[in-house]
């Protein structure tokens, strides 16, 4: 089963000035309510795993955290994760969907338990969740997914009817939406994301991989070079995705226009915030990210369906630390413009829709 996410602009389907104000105040303050019990529950979960230090506490007290019923030293009468849920019931219930909450609850733990080991190692920070954290939309929170004569697709949040803007569509996200639609494809767990002024949908679809019949035995491997993006071998043959002049060029542009710019900004007049004053900075770093970003899901769209049309069932990453230390000053700064880790993550998705193994040696 593969999982996809997409991200669909929304905007709410009324006309109606005080229904319009209703939902921009009742989203928002869902948003503030979300953000201040993300952090909430990951302070609760860093505290209980590490109370037995507190040096103040006298011996008596230093009792474990954990479910009475499983540990004889517990003092908690449920578990960790239902600790936070009560805890978050408590304070917001009746403000919030506690269905938003359940689900928020589940994905922050998930989280702190994947890194837990790193926070006591030093090698990160207890995480700090910020205004911009998407609002969690549970599968069943997302009722009544239709679409009418015109095309136009819409879904009811809570009491709110929201319809969805494909605009150019270069992602065939509707595509996506119509399988849904369908029941080829299944609508998961999605979030809501605010980006300045506008809203979107962070859809989460799962479906099953396409059939294709693949050769375990038969290998793709898969390389970055100084003189093109990627370079792929299969059976002998050598082909050649992108060009230097290509990504480079535009890339160096955007680049050299960055620095430009943040010669200039020391001389534009203040007296309106730092963002207003360094928002041309800003333009061209978005830029630069989202032209990288473009780039890279071409090259690898490209890889896989090499893979798909010669039946490779296996493809080999070659790692390219080796390859940086022994180049040339030159080459070494086209490699490291490159972007491969970014590329990496790319293939893995990609590659499993077609249950393609990916190693990287």
């Amino acid at each position: 089963m593969n999982t996809v996410t997409r991200k669909v602009q929304l905007v709410y389907d009324c006309n109606e000035k005080e229904k319009v104000k209703e939902f921009f105040d009742t989203i928002y303050r869902w948003q503030r309510i979300v953000r201040k019990a993300a952090n909430m529950i990951a302070t609760t979960h860093y505290a209980m795993e590490n109370i037995k230090d507190l040096f103040f506490l006298d011996d008596g007290t230093k009792v474990k955290l954990a479910d009475a019923e499983k540990d004889e030293n517990g003092i908690l009468t449920c578990s960790k994760m239902n600790t936070t849920y009560q805890l978050l019931s408590k304070h917001f219930k009746g403000e919030i969907p506690m269905v938003i909450l359940s689900s928020l609850n589940q994905s922050v733990v998930s989280t702190f338990n994947k890194e837990r080991g790193q926070y006591f190692t030093g090698e990160r920070s207890l995480r700090n969740y910020k205004r911009d954290i998407p609002i969690p939309l549970p599968m069943q929170f997302i009722r009544n997914l239709n679409r009418s004569e015109d095309g136009t697709v819409r879904f009811d949040i809570s009491d709110f009817t929201m319809k969805i803007v494909f605009g150019k569509d270069l992602s065939d996200n509707k595509i996506f939406f119509e399988r849904a639609l369908a029941g080829e494809y299944k609508l998961c767990d999605s979030s809501l994301y605010f980006d300045g002024n506008k809203m979107f949908l962070l859809a989460v679809f799962q479906f099953e991989s396409d059939r294709i019949t693949l050769n375990e035995d038969k290998v793709c491997e898969a390389s970055l070079d100084v003189d093109t993006p990627v370079v792929v071998k299969i059976n002998g043959k050598e082909f050649t995705i992108g060009t230097k002049e290509e990504y480079l060029h535009r890339r160096l542009a955007i680049q050299a226009a960055l620095r430009r710019t943040q010669a200039a900004c020391r001389y534009n007049k203040g007296g309106k915030g730092i963002h207003k004053k360094i928002q041309a900075i800003e333009r061209y770093e978005k830029a630069e990210k989202n032209y990288i970003t473009n780039r890279i899901h071409n090259y690898t769209r490209k890889l896989i369906d090499l893979c798909v049309k010669y039946k490779c069932g296996k493809l080999i990453l070659v790692d390219q630390k080796e390859k940086e230390k022994e180049a040339k000053a030159d080459e070494q700064y086209l490699l490291r413009n490159w972007t491969y880790y970014g590329m990496k993550e790319k293939i893995n998705y990609k590659a499993a829709m077609y249950n393609i193994v990916v190693e990287v040696v």
